[in-house]
């Protein structure tokens, strides 16, 4: 029997879900932590929509399923896929070519083929999914070609794409051998969106330079009359959500318990990240430790609270990291802790989000300091939950949310210098001064939510199709 249609795809490398393993070994799903599927439930369960993706095992093929009222459409990938494809290409070469190379990606041709089979299998799956004239919205880096494969197949279909990383500079971009083959992916959409204006302007500026179609300003004209848009909607959190969340009896008692079981310092420094080479780890924790060892903070006084999410634990670069944090977390810990205090308390585990809220509100400095971040929504997640408008926020200026909360405590986290200065300001500035800044966080953040980020992109990848084909431009 054919698949049923619907006027509404997502496609995403990862399904919405994971997979629980009862210890009757029954199996069940669990919606994913996330804000994405938060903002598309309601227009994907208003138009019946579908929901494309890996479901997370190697070698299996699964049917299309219903969790939660979500029609869910698992893609299948091999152990070598999964090795190629996901490990190699997308988090080996892309994601540290995206992210200012901080570390060197690497480039090989079996991984490029492996990305090239995966886009092409996920574009067919849509193809057959998708009704006439369907809205499909494809997410992020590792799924960068499915826009033209997928225009190729079903031309009637309107179709936006969102990157959730940075897009890098021209200069970098240029490194990758199949950097045409990408820019020309991303062309098959009729909205390509990004986190940051600078990120549009590079991709448009690349267009220009390596593919040859004139552009102007947000716009790219292609031969053929149609007209691509590239523009930056700043992706947010369900701030109110988030909120609820951090008022609630349990969660409350749960922030006091933690600040207890930390011997009620006068200040709880807490930095909540997956582990990854981008988020700049080392870098604040050596900084904290020098402010310690210096005796500018006293143990008793203050503690750091650094949570590190395990993440792509079977890539080499990320085993390394590893093993360097905890490292680091023991000589600071060894040379200047005493019996029952240390300053860092490293936790490399996963939290449920009621666990991460009251984290959140068991926190006066949360801190933020990535080398280069798409976004960073464990910021804005903190400003949520800060309804007393208490509480200060140390925020790198290389995330792409720096640019909206302008009243975070700034720092270029390559400076350790500038990072001591930063956590010692937010430590000892004014009551008043912090109320201030957070009320001024918190407006930002409560009105620029994920449901308006979804509803404008949205909107705005509709009326691209009012707009129609330019005429004659080329």
């Amino acid at each position: 029997m054919a698949p049923e249609k619907t006027d509404f795809l997502v496609i995403a490398n990862r399904l919405p879900v994971d997979r629980r393993i009862g210890d009757d070994g029954e199996v069940s799903w669990r919606t994913s932590p996330g804000g994405l599927v938060t903002a598309l439930e309601p227009v994907m369960k208003l138009q019946g929509g579908a929901w494309i993706g890996w479901h997370g095992a190697a070698d299996e093929d699964l049917p299309e399923f219903e969790h939660d009222g979500l029609r869910l459409v698992p893609v299948p990938l091999t152990e070598l896929e999964v090795e190629e494809y996901y490990e190699g290409f997308s988090n080996g070469t892309l994601w540290p070519l995206y992210h200012d190379v901080v570390v060197t990606p690497e480039y090989h041709r079996e991984w490029w083929d492996a990305y090239v089979t995966v886009n092409r299998r996920f574009a067919e799956k849509a193809a057959s999914l998708a009704a006439q004239g369907a809205v499909v919205w494809v997410q992020d880096y590792q799924l960068q070609l499915v826009p033209q494969m997928l225009r190729e197949l079903r031309p009637d279909l309107l179709i936006g794409f969102f990157l959730h990383i940075p897009f890098p500079p021209t200069e970098l971009f240029q490194q990758l051998p199949w950097r045409r083959q990408i820019l020309e992916g991303l062309l098959g959409a009729d909205l390509v969106g990004f986190q940051m204006p600078g990120g549009a302007q590079n991709f448009a500026r690349l267009v220009r330079q390596r593919v040859g179609h004139r552009t102007v300003r947000d716009t790219v004209f292609l031969p053929d009359g149609r007209k691509v848009l590239a523009r930056a909607y700043p992706i947010s959190i369900d701030a109110r959500g988030f909120e609820q969340l951090s008022r609630t009896p349990e969660v409350i008692a749960r922030a006091q318990e933690i600040r207890d079981s930390l011997g009620n310092p006068r200040h709880v420094l807490i930095g909540i990240d997956r582990l990854d080479y981008t988020k700049g780890l080392p870098q604040r924790l050596r900084a904290f430790g020098e402010l310690v060892r210096d005796g500018v903070i006293d143990v008793d006084e203050a503690v750091f609270v650094q949570v590190a999410t395990p993440s792509r634990e079977r890539v080499h670069q990320y085993r390394l990291l590893r093993d360097d944090i905890n490292r680091l977390v023991g000589r600071i810990n060894g040379d200047m802790g005493r019996i029952g205090q240390q300053p860092i308390q490293y936790l490399h585990a996963s939290f449920p989000r009621e666990e991460m809220a009251a984290m959140y509100r068991a926190a006066d400095v949360m801190v933020v300091t990535p080398l280069r971040d798409g976004m960073n929504l464990v910021a804005k997640e903190y400003i949520a939950t800060r309804w007393d408008d208490r509480g200060a926020l140390v925020l790198s200026e290389f995330a792409g949310a720096a640019g909206e909360l302008r009243q975070a405590f700034q720092v270029n986290p390559h400076d350790i210098n500038g990072m001591k200065q930063a956590l010692l300001e937010a430590m000892q500035a004014p009551p008043v001064d912090l109320r201030k800044r957070m009320r001024a966080l918190r407006k930002q953040v409560m009105e620029n939510d994920i449901e308006r980020w979804a509803t404008t992109f949205l909107a705005e990848l509709a009326e691209a199709r009012d707009t129609g084909p330019s005429d004659g431009d080329d």
